[in-house]
């Protein structure tokens, strides 16, 4: 993998993945046509307007009906080099001036040309040649890339300035002594970085905040480092010393809720730690049965609950909740005998409803709460793309023959609960 980009350009491209909010694709290399466009897409993902930490722009590969075309067709190696010197020269005339990363990198054989463009801290930005000869604030939306003033959405981009992410802040009651080396270089393992072969842990929390921008952990305050949120989340023994709710509380109630508890679990430790083992707890629990059939060679396997579908439903909960002492609750996954419920604090963030959650449904494309988390789980393949564990969850309790899910919260959004009722088949004198 490249020393410049936190994961490899075939990770990117796996499976030949749709365009989205995060990746653009384009197939040739032309200043005239490809530069302007190029450029627009580099502000819009500086401006981060969705809080999903930027994006990837790839040159070199084609896109058809929204999905990359692999192998690819790349670019030569003179077209690599002008691409690379013209895009370095046009962000210089974006309003601030924003540099991305520019990476040349191989896949499939041929020469295809990275830039990557964190959100950016100095946000809003825009770039010249928009209409009448002017500037445009270009942000994302979905997979397109528009005039954030056109679509009356520049008073919000500007708001959003104003404000940086929770996730993102600096923690000033912690030290750099609070994050463990340890931690840092187990995820830098996984996400294929160099930076892990360095022997100095503050030189690769510096070297972090150059090469691997998207997943700083630390900030320079006053001429010394400080972790930001996202770092004592990840990289700490136990992030509830500074934010209570970083905790996920499992109950297990086989009588109902007014029965005796058969056991309780905190599970505690880095956010990525916490969030495995308690997956690795609920499969456990999950039993299979399978049914022999009159009619077929082969059997039934149901689960009492999908494990795809606990597992969206458990890497939502912790994405996309609140850390800010205002949310003090930990996540909550109780164990009924006819269902699983998890619970987080608080609810959807404005502009998501009800009718969001029903299967296949179109979901607006509003800010996340947390942009540096689900980042962190997407480098870490605990969680991709936004906007489909819905999908998939619905997806998973229909194949496994289960009801459907239901997902619930009230109307003041203080809360967010899925609900995942129990096979049927799993019910009958059975327990959890």
């Amino acid at each position: 993998m490249s020393a410049l980009l936190p994961t490899s350009v075939d990770s990117l491209l796996g499976g030949g993945r749709a365009e989205s909010a995060r990746l653009e694709l384009k197939a040739r290399w032309d200043p005239a046509s490809t530069g302007t466009q190029a450029l627009a897409t580099i502000c819009a993902f500086a401006n981060d307007h969705l809080n999903l930490n930027g994006g990837y722009l790839v040159l070199g590969v084609a896109e058809e009906d929204g999905r990359a075309v692999l192998p690819p067709r790349g670019l030569s190696d003179a077209e690599m080099q002008a691409a690379a010197k013209w895009i370095r020269g046009a962000c210089n005339r974006l309003d601030p001036v924003y540099q991305p990363v520019v990476s040349p990198e191989r896949s499939g054989g041929k020469n295809v040309l990275v830039v990557w463009a964190p959100a950016s801290e100095a946000r809003p930005h825009s770039a010249p040649g928009g209409r009448k000869r002017g500037r445009t604030y270009w942000i994302r939306l979905g997979a397109e890339t528009v005039d954030a003033a056109a679509n009356g959405l520049l008073p919000v981009l500007i708001r959003q300035a104003a404000r940086v992410p929770w996730d993102d802040r600096r923690s000033l009651e912690a030290g750099i002594d609070d994050l463990r080396e340890a931690l840092v270089r187990e995820f830098l393992r996984d996400v294929g970085s160099s930076l892990r072969k360095l022997t100095d842990p503050r030189e690769i929390f510096r070297r972090m905040r150059i090469t691997l921008r998207a997943n700083n952990i630390t900030s320079r305050t006053n001429n010394h480092d400080v972790p930001r949120n996202v770092g004592l989340l990840f990289f700490s023994d136990d992030p509830s010393r500074w934010f209570r709710s970083a905790v996920i509380e499992l109950v297990r109630f086989p009588d109902g809720p007014a029965g005796n508890v058969l056991a309780e679990h905190a599970f505690r430790g880095s956010l990525a730690d916490q969030f495995r083992r308690c997956l690795t707890h609920l499969e456990s629990l999950s039993d299979v049965r399978v049914e022999k059939r009159p009619d077929t060679p082969f059997a039934r396997r149901t689960s009492r609950w999908p494990a795809e579908a606990v597992r969206e439903a458990l890497v939502n909960a912790v994405y996309h909740r609140s850390y800010e002492a205002d949310a003090p609750e930990p996540v909550k996954v109780y164990l009924y005998h006819d269902r699983m419920t998890i619970t987080s604090y608080p609810g959807p963030v404005p502009g998501v409803e009800r009718e969001h959650f029903e299967p296949g449904a179109d979901r607006p494309n509003v800010p996340a709460r947390n942009r540096r988390i689900g980042e962190f789980f997407k480098d870490l393949n605990l969680a991709e793309a936004r906007l489909t564990g819905v999908d998939k969850i619905h997806d998973a309790m229909s194949r496994n023959g289960s009801p459907p899910p239901r997902f619930e919260f009230d109307e003041s959004r203080t809360y967010f609960t899925t609900v995942l009722p129990s096979h049927a088949s799993h019910c009958d004198g059975a327990r959890a």
